[in-house]
């Protein structure tokens, strides 16, 4: 059970542990109540930049959030579906889960780039910190999913496990 989980897809699913928690809490509560829930701790930083450096009225602040809350659970969703797949050995074996987990890093690593850029530009520290660390979460599972080899190894080796020879290079014999 344990040989077949890849060190990414291990990775993949205890990132998904923090941010479908936490990401969904932050999208509710921005669903229940945009302005409010715009102003809460994980999302301070764009409200500030948004409010303070754009200028936007209520209603396109109100816009803004609910947008914010529909990638924030466009990501949540992608993670679900990460384990979801993950959860099956044999999705698992054959690397099926990784296009929902690489499509979940990306979109997540760009809404907490941005956030970071905005904290840093509003002064926001705590804001900051946590965004910082969430990219760094995010950036070192990615890393994590380029660095690993194929889920098949080489072309070569599943050739010769599947006893194809014809893709294989010419063994010369030595007759002499």
């Amino acid at each position: 059970m344990a040989s077949n989980w890849r060190l990414s897809t291990f990775s993949g699913a205890l990132v998904a542990c923090y941010f479908v928690p936490a990401w969904a809490i932050a999208a509710w509560s921005i669903v229940e109540s945009p302005v409010h829930g715009l102003f809460e701790r994980p999302n301070i930083a764009v409200a500030m930049f948004v409010s303070d450096y754009l200028q936007f009225p209520p209603m396109v602040t109100v816009r803004f959030a609910w947008l914010l809350a529909i990638v924030k659970l466009t990501v949540v969703a992608f993670f679900l579906v990460f384990a979801a797949l993950a959860a099956r050995s044999a999705v698992r074996r054959s690397g099926g889960c990784d296009e929902a987990l690489g499509v979940a890093l990306s979109i997540g690593s760009a809404i907490t780039f941005l956030s970071m850029m905005f904290a840093a530009q509003v002064g926001e520290r705590a804001a900051l910190q946590l965004h910082a660390t969430e990219l760094l979460m995010l950036l070192g599972t990615g890393i994590l999913m380029l660095v690993e080899p194929p889920v098949g190894g080489t072309a070569q080796q599943a050739n010769a496990e599947r006893g194809d020879l014809s893709l294989q290079q010419p063994q010369f014999l030595n007759y002499g």
